[in-house]
């Protein structure tokens, strides 16, 4: 069963869309007048960014989208094809900041990332999927377990010509087939570079894969990316403020074993460039901030086959996600030192057995069962800082649909042209994109525009 079927709904003459506000329930006709174009209300003070759609909002124009999951080909996003999620954005700005407000259909609310959970009959401890799992014939076999999310993408001083028409699918590339450099890599150094590009072309060299990356088409080509992820910012009130380059182009992120991505968090730039082929750029890194995976090798027993087991754990928790504070010295979570032959985990002051109840277990073995209210999470979060929290954003679900109000200055502190810079007041090209409990598959709404009230 996919998450939210709403195409049998067009049958009806008029769709509802029933969300939230400060009264409850408002009730939006998509027999919209405008679906192409936001415009943006001047505004001598703008809306509190907290949830909660004040009076304010009321005079701003509603932009009403309906994101739809695309087929970009080679089986990318099977499964999702064609699924749809009706949405509103409306807009504002002052003299400091712009503002945005985006209320979209959702008839559940998932926010634990691929969490791990217990399998009492391996006595192995493994994560759910981020995605759904389908088998050779397309049948579902398992529902995946992977975020709601949000994304608005933005081209930066129009620098990226194929934005203005294409939108999201301007830097979007799937690898159909790309070359095997796990294979070929190993062929450069007896027979060159440029005899090695005629030996990828044949068969042999080269693999079919379902998947595909973001990356522009120059390399002074750049797009920005405000990214709304539980797992990342919005746990601490911000989007996540990325951006997409060149990354090298096609001749590296087509290969696997290359860089193969373009998206990168604000703050991040090319450091060096590698000294052996494919000579893809290496990006600088900051570890202080984001999220990482709650997750560590350890020998069963101490001495026997090395199993993947949880980093950390706090005992009894039902929450979605551990954060950095908790795994301080005086925080909540504690690390995990030991696993036994029957996955009970040993933690300083403790242990959790996972054999007593299905707390920490699937909760049957269909595609949809769920899992025990104590599966632990596999993503430990932590604040973000500097350029990628240019983004103030506070998500609300309201138990059929989120609200999600957010905003950012017209012009950031970015020397680095990763942020769009709205001061000129210009009209701006955009795309918009919801994900629905995974973390790759998304629905997209290509080709809308940003414009200003004088």
């Amino acid at each position: 069963m996919k998450i939210l079927k709403i195409v049998s709904l067009f049958s009806f003459v008029v769709l509802f869309f029933m969300y939230c506000t400060k009264t409850d329930q408002v009730v939006v006709s998509t027999a919209s007048k405008n679906t192409t174009d936001l415009l943006s209300l001047k505004t001598t003070a703008g809306p509190t960014i907290d949830g909660v759609i004040d009076d304010s909002w009321a005079k701003a124009t509603k932009l009403e989208i309906t994101p739809t999951v695309p087929d970009p080909g080679n089986g990318l996003f099977a499964g999702y094809i064609g699924d749809k999620y009706l949405a509103t954005l409306r807009s504002m700005y002052d003299d400091q900041y712009i503002y945005f407000l985006a209320e979209y259909a959702d008839k559940d609310q998932n926010q634990k990332v691929a969490p791990w959970y217990f399998n009492p009959t391996t006595k192995l401890w493994a994560k759910e999927g981020s995605g759904n799992v389908y088998d050779a014939n397309g049948v579902l076999t398992r529902q995946g377990f992977g975020e709601d999310k949000m994304a608005m993408l933005w081209n930066i001083d129009n620098s990226t010509p194929k934005f203005i028409t294409q939108t999201c699918y301007a830097s979007c590339h799937v690898f159909t087939p790309y070359y095997d450099y796990t294979t070929v890599g190993t062929l450069v150094a007896k027979v060159g570079k440029t005899a090695l590009d005629s030996l990828v072309t044949m068969p042999t060299f080269k693999s079919n894969s379902g998947s595909g990356n973001h990356y522009t088409n120059g390399p002074n080509e750049k797009i920005d990316m405000w990214w709304m992820q539980p797992s990342k910012g919005l746990s601490y009130g911000k989007m996540d403020d990325n951006y997409q380059d060149y990354a090298g182009g096609q001749a590296i992120t087509n290969l696997t074993g290359g860089n193969a991505n373009g998206r990168h968090v604000d703050d991040l730039v090319v450091g060096s460039t590698a000294t052996v082929w494919p000579f893809r750029p290496v990006y600088t890194t900051d570890a202080s901030q984001g999220s990482f995976a709650n997750t560590q090798n350890l020998k069963i027993g101490g001495t026997g086959a090395t199993v993947a087991v949880p980093l950390y754990v706090i005992p009894g928790s039902t929450s979605n996600y551990i954060t950095v504070a908790d795994t301080s010295a005086s925080g909540a979570a504690k690390k995990v030192t030991a696993v036994s032959a029957t996955g009970v985990l040993t933690y300083s002051g403790g242990t959790l057995d996972p054999n007593t109840g299905t707390d920490y277990q699937r909760l049957g073995s269909d595609a949809y069962s769920g899992i025990g209210t104590k599966c632990i999470p596999s993503v430990i979060v932590s604040p973000l800082k500097n350029g990628r929290a240019d983004i103030d954003c506070i998500a609300i679900y309201t138990g059929t649909g989120y609200i999600v109000e957010y905003r950012r200055k017209l012009k950031t502190g970015d020397v680095l042209k990763q942020d769009i810079d709205f001061t000129g007041l210009q009209d701006q090209s955009f795309g918009f994109a919801i994900w629905n409990r995974n973390n790759n598959q998304h629905a997209i709404q290509p080709n809308l525009m940003l414009k200003f009230q004088k």
